[in-house]
């Protein structure tokens, strides 16, 4: 009894329990009991071997009582056990044959206990000829031998693919994606025509490396040779994507192969890419400094399947990983404006390195938004080109884990794991992969195993760091002559035939040497593309005056009606009640609006224009300060309601998403949704405007610069909450400085308003432009509720946006100072200001900084001849605004009033903040600190504490 102990032990009515549980679902109780289980009901089913157990026979139809009963009959225990051993050996190869598979081209895998031998489940060789009903789990019948069996198994789970999904929880993916590998994967054999088209597509591929390594010897290029596969791979999906209703694919990829997959792929001449390597192309650098080859982007059209389909390559930094969120953004962009969200018709692609994917936290981001209601793209092909070597740092120093897919496991995305050699396996993975998505809408990962043949680059030494790996390296076959001596061994291509191939490979590349002229791809640009061609690049006269963004009162009441409106039967909070009352004073009676309503409303007239407005965020329908309510919940059902949705017919939806707790992914989807509609406004808000330095790489290397280097305008709209209220070091402080360091050439629109209607029309002007710019705005916290930052309906219905506010209270021909600012101190300054009845100071802000408006602000201060000027900031003087002014203003700024230098932001203390405060104020107005009214402060920092974070 010693090897049952752990059963006889166990109490009886709690082994009922689990079989009641394992009969209902078999996946509902733990593996080892799940097949304890089914060994029982086989010994049920078969207690004499092959005789089926007779209806009413059998332990579970019989009372529990041996009176009367003959001798224990013997059963066939051996075979029942072994049936449940070869059953849990199928479920073995299924769970971990991908530790066994033969997927790497240069060098033995690493032993990772895969535990697949006949002894690690009481099987052994005298059990090959053994015939086994479990062979049927298979589609082998209920008679196969053993044999038969592991030879299946070892030809679909360990020969040049390796499949992982087992972890699968939905039974209907899972059976479908099991299906496919153990049937589709043994009937694969594709026609002579596919073969050749794939050599045909290596040809390709090597080609142009040849071609590159032989003209340009030594420059960068970040080859492909050695995962040259990648460009039958990618054809592939393309081929298959077509037939299953794709008509555009959107490729994210970092460097390596790049240049490759632009000629062979997009249909990039190499007259266009020579001339880049020669200098001798003239990009539009009007507005620009360019960037490096293996960085821009490309658009264009190939025949796939007999259909056009739309082919386009993101640009890219050098930041791997970078660019997948914006891709995903462009997809979804395209979905919603052009395609009805049918996600059949486009198919997102990012290609990674097998370093970056493991390393860069972005995979991880990006990776939960694909099934988020605000991001999802219907599904993307991850597809890596894993050169087991990340610069020169070798995979075992480079992830922890096992695979640098494993990320996948999270959404349960199946990975195919494929030998980079095996170019048929290769296309086979590849055409599952994007059946899968085409049929789940979700991602699916592929698992390139190849080689890097140069260093990083092409002038770097891997034998430095690599000397048995490249000694390796340097004597194997590129993966064009591996596939044709393997067609010929195997008789699929005669001999013939390939050196027929192999002489046209020759011609193709002296042709290529040659510079013999390729006729580029004919182009129609898409409906998108065309509103972006409609647009035009910015003058510096654009800035001198904002464009009129008013709006008509006609708009401003339908607007007011439909945030002011609940459907019958909802039943609001008694917050909500109140909101909806103050709504209702503000629109129609005091006609005054307040931060809240006015950006609504800019929403609101956007919306009834049919423009797309996108907003996303953490917490951002309802506002991380309680303000926006965007969306209203039913206090019983919890049902939303989005008030700006039931405007007027016709009108857009707005599209206002709570985002995952992501800076860096979800700013990047944004801008890529952004580069997609011009005519879109895409808001991003952090919920902290210093939260935006967890996605500094998207700002530094897309939204400030993509202009510049990709010749690619983008009208995103960051909202970075900003302001001195004693919330401490974390909370204040959105690093104006750092945009401001980084705004040149008018790149960028960085803005600090002090009031609802110019913030209206700051958003209204980022669509009434003709051309675009990315707004990033300070966005205020405890100015959502103060009162005297509201502006009368008027400010609405005329005008445009100010960049710089005067002065209405001060006596122009007595004022002999000032006070120059931006953002939340104006309201500390017009405090004391109006307090201390100082007619002799004005207060000018200036509520955008870049572009400089030098001559809205020379035409204020020009009222002012004899006054010195002074730039006041809440901010320490090495942040906010003071370098930046400087660059503009050094001979006008008579000084700096900020607070002393420092290396955090702000206090931790409220006592020291209100002190710093008023310290602040006083040196402004060149009196002491305790004759400073403080109220305003004060009060700052009461609003500030009631909406803190906890």
């Amino acid at each position: 009894m010693d090897a049952y102990s752990y059963i006889a032990n166990a109490h009886g009515d709690y082994i009922d329990q689990l079989y009641q549980t394992y009969k209902k679902d078999p996946e509902a109780v733990d593996f080892g009991w799940r097949k304890f289980f089914e060994g029982f009901d086989f010994s049920q089913q078969y207690p004499d071997g092959d005789v089926p157990q007779a209806v009413g026979e059998g332990v579970l139809t019989q009372p529990a009582s041996t009176n009367g009963t003959e001798q224990i009959r013997s059963v066939d225990t051996v075979s029942a056990d072994k049936e449940t051993q070869v059953r849990n050996l199928i479920h073995a190869y299924r769970s971990r044959g991908h530790l066994r598979a033969n997927t790497n081209p240069v060098r033995k895998r690493k032993d990772r206990k895969a535990r697949l031998d006949l002894a690690d489940f009481g099987l052994s060789e005298a059990d090959l000829d053994t015939v086994f009903k479990n062979g049927e789990v298979l589609g082998l019948g209920t008679n196969t031998k053993l044999r038969d069996i592991v030879a299946a198994l070892d030809k679909v789970y360990t020969g040049t693919i390796g499949f992982e999904y087992m972890y699968i929880r939905d039974p209907q993916v899972l059976d479908w994606f099991r299906g496919k590998v153990e049937k589709d994967s043994l009937s694969f054999n594709p026609s002579i025509e596919y073969k050749k088209r794939i050599l045909s597509k290596l040809n390709e591929a090597v080609v142009f490396e040849n071609f590159l390594h032989t003209k340009f010897l030594g420059q960068k290029r970040f080859s492909l040779e050695g995962g040259e596969t990648t460009i039958p791979a990618l054809d592939a999906i393309i081929q298959r994507g077509a037939e299953l209703g794709v008509e555009e694919v959107v490729i994210g990829m970092a460097h390596r192969g790049r240049l490759n997959v632009l000629a062979n792929i997009m249909g990039k001449t190499y007259e266009q890419i020579f001339s880049e390597f020669e200098g001798t192309a003239v990009p539009d650098l009007t507005m620009g400094d360019g960037d490096v080859k293996y960085h821009m982007g490309y658009s264009s059209q190939v025949d796939a399947a007999g259909k056009t389909v739309n082919l386009k390559l993101a640009p890219n930094p050098s930041h791997l990983e970078a660019v997948n969120p914006v891709v995903e953004g462009f997809v979804r962009a395209k979905l919603d404006h052009g395609y009805a969200n049918d996600y059949d018709k486009m198919l997102p692609i990012l290609i990674h390195g097998d370093a970056a994917l493991a390393g860069q936290g972005i995979g991880y981001e990006v990776t939960q938004m694909s099934q988020l209601e605000g991001y999802k793209t219907g599904g993307t092909v991850h597809f890596v080109i894993n050169n087991q070597v990340g610069f020169t740092t070798d995979f075992e120093d480079a992830r922890s884990s096992i695979y640098s897919t494993d990320l996948a496991k999270i959404i349960d995305a199946p990975v195919i794991h494929v030998n980079g050699d095996d170019p048929e396996a290769v296309v086979f993975a590849v055409r599952l992969a994007t059946e899968y998505r085409q049929e789940f809408h979700a991602d699916i990962f592929i698992d390139m195993v190849c080689y890097r043949r140069h260093g990083h680059n092409e002038s770097d030494e891997p034998k430095f760091t690599q000397p048995t790996l490249y000694n390796i390296i340097s004597k194997h076959q590129n993966p064009r002559e591996v596939y044709n001596a393997t067609l010929v061994q195997r008789g699929d291509v005669d001999a013939e035939l390939a050196a027929h191939m192999d002489k046209e490979f020759r011609e193709t590349l002296q042709a290529r040497l040659d510079l013999v002229k390729q006729k580029p791809l004919p182009y129609n640009y898409q409906a998108l593309e065309n509103e972006w061609r409609s647009l035009r690049r910015s003058k510096p006269e654009d800035f001198d005056k904002s464009p009129e963004t008013g709006i008509s009162e006609e708009v401003v009441a339908k607007v007011g009606k439909a945030l002011t409106t609940l459907p019958e039967g909802f039943r609001p909070l008694k917050q909500i009640e109140k909101l909806i009352e103050e709504r209702k004073k503000m629109f129609f009676e005091t006609r005054v609006l307040n931060w809240a309503a006015g950006e609504l409303l800019a929403y609101g007239s956007l919306l009834s224009e049919k423009h797309i407005v996108r907003v996303s965020g953490q917490d951002v329908q309802r506002g991380t300060f309680s303000h926006r309510h965007a969306v209203l919940h039913d206090a019983e059902t919890s049902a939303p309601y989005n008030s700006l949705n039931h405007i007027g017919e016709g009108q857009e939806k707005l599209n206002i998403y709570n985002s995952l707790l992501s800076e860096y992914g979800v700013l990047g989807f944004e801008f890529g949704y952004a580069m997609a509609n011009p005519t879109a406004l895409v808001v991003w808000e952090a919920q902290f405007g210093d939260f935006a330095n967890g996605a500094q790489t998207m700002i530094d290397q897309f939204v400030v610069s993509s202009e510049s280097k990709w010749q690619r305008m983008n009208g995103v709209v960051m909202l970075l909450p900003h302001g001195y209220e004693g919330q401490g070091p974390e909370h204040s402080n959105a690093r104006p400085e750092r945009f401001l360091q980084l705004a040149a050439e008018n790149n960028i629109v960085v803005a600090n308003m002090t009031t609802p209607a110019n913030f209206f029309h700051a958003l209204r002007r980022q669509l009434t432009w003709e051309f675009r710019k990315p707004l990033i705005v300070m966005s205020p916290k405890s100015m959502l509720r103060h009162p005297l930052c509201v502006s009368p309906v008027e400010e609405f219905t005329s005008g445009g946006f100010r960049e710089v506010l005067g002065d209405t209270f001060a006596d122009a021909k007595k004022v002999k100072r000032v006070l120059l600012c931006s953002g939340k101190v104006y309201f500390d300054l017009l405090e004391e200001q109006h307090n201390s009845g100082r007619t002799d100071v004005a207060i000018v802000r200036m509520e955008q900084l870049h572009p400089f408006p030098k001559k809205q602000l020379d035409a204020e201060l020009a009222k002012y001849p004899k006054a010195k000027v002074y730039w006041v900031q809440e901010e320490p003087e090495n942040m906010g605004y003071w370098n930046y002014l400087l660059r503009f203003m050094r001979r006008e700024l008579e000084d700096v009033i900020a607070r002393k230098p420092s290396a955090s932001p702000a206090t931790g203390y409220n006592k020291v903040h209100i002190k710093e405060q008023k310290d602040l104020v006083a040196r402004a107005f060149d009196k002491p600190r305790e004759a400073v009214a403080d109220s305003t402060i004060k009060e700052a920092v009461a609003v500030a504490d009631k909406s803190q974070d906890a």
